[in-house]
């Protein structure tokens, strides 16, 4: 048998670029490695902090966020991913900066789940911080105009913690805030047929969110996960 060469690292074929944060990554957590059921290569970018990237809207950054996107590449990753669902306003110049794929936010999949819903549903987006997703961020990801947005905000730990980028997470109050926003969430729209998780930090209350809504939910987990059975595909006997 012959191989070739050509990439630095092999076996780790998504590679994620990181905020610049020191907030708790927890088991489910983007940036917690043992989250992945595969090798992932990380980078982070520097100055890119969760304030300036979600409240602020990343200015300035780009660059940045393009040099470590080509940096992966040269490591041989297969496809991009990133840690902040926010990113989606740079999805079209990190795909044009790099020559594989690229999937910066877990926004992009509202509008295929749309199309797996019945008639008189639609899926709905829980963000960390509504009062700062913009129309821009919902367009560049191609969000269905008029989906509802519910939020985090409000809580008393969640959203607090991670934005303001605090040394130490209460999670369960955490999960709680994520629980109570989904509940008051689907109230409000109750023709809610699936959620997708906009934060890349709430994968490890997904579980609780499903149980209380009886709903799909749609995270950055399942769309990486998705995302890498492309880039190495199973092989079968």
């Amino acid at each position: 048998m012959r191989v070739t060469g050509g990439k630095s690292v092999y076996g780790a074929s998504v590679g994620i670029l990181m905020l610049d944060a020191r907030f708790p990554r927890i088991p489910g957590d983007m940036g917690n490695a043992t989250t992945w059921p595969f090798p992932v290569q990380y980078r982070v970018v520097q100055n890119a902090t969760p304030d300036a990237v979600v409240r602020k809207g990343a200015p300035g950054l780009l660059d940045a966020f393009i040099d470590a996107a080509c940096d992966l590449a040269r490591h041989g990753v297969d496809g991009i991913t990133t840690n902040c669902g926010f990113l989606s306003l740079f999805q079209q110049e990190l795909a044009d900066a790099v020559n594989i794929p690229v999937a910066t936010s877990s926004l992009m999949q509202v509008e295929f789940v749309n199309r797996l819903l019945p008639q008189g549903k639609r899926a709905g987006v829980l963000t960390i911080s509504a009062s700062t997703l913009t129309p821009a961020h919902l367009q560049k990801a191609r969000v269905p105009k008029g989906t509802p947005i519910g939020s985090t905000e409000g809580g008393r730990e969640f959203t607090r913690a991670i934005l303001g980028n605090e040394f130490e997470l209460d999670v369960e109050a955490a999960r709680q805030d994520n629980v109570d926003a989904a509940v008051a969430f689907h109230k409000a729209h109750p023709d809610l047929g699936a959620i997708v998780l906009e934060c890349t930090n709430m994968i490890p209350y997904a579980a609780d969110i499903r149980r209380v809504t009886g709903l799909p939910v749609f995270s950055i987990y399942n769309f990486v996960c998705w995302f890498q059975q492309s880039l190495v595909p199973r092989t079968f006997p």
